[in-house]
């Protein structure tokens, strides 16, 4: 097994874990940035940020098997599994 690692996804790798049984699940980093407050009037955080932009850290992302990104919670067995690769994407056309 080829070493994965953090300094990995922050270089723009993708990474997976071969036992994972959803369809095209990876991982992936996301830098530090902020995203517009919700378009909710009475969203709890309307006001409260510069310009009403969220800042938010940098974290571990997962496309998930429904299709949908979630920040990446790991486990004891994910952080021990020794089936970790990179992925292949295909992303305007090109592979990464």
């Amino acid at each position: 097994m080829e070493w994965i690692s953090v300094e990995a996804l922050k270089q723009g790798k993708a990474i997976e874990r071969k036992s994972w049984n959803g369809r095209d699940m990876f991982l992936y980093y996301v830098e530090a940035n902020s995203y517009p407050v919700s378009g909710n009037p009475n969203s709890a955080v309307k006001g409260l940020f510069k310009n009403d932009m969220v800042p938010y850290g940098a974290y571990i992302a997962m496309k998930t098997a429904q299709g949908n990104v979630v920040p990446w919670l790991a486990s004891q067995v994910d952080v021990l599994a020794d089936d970790w690769c990179f992925k292949s994407l295909l992303v305007g056309g090109s592979i990464n």
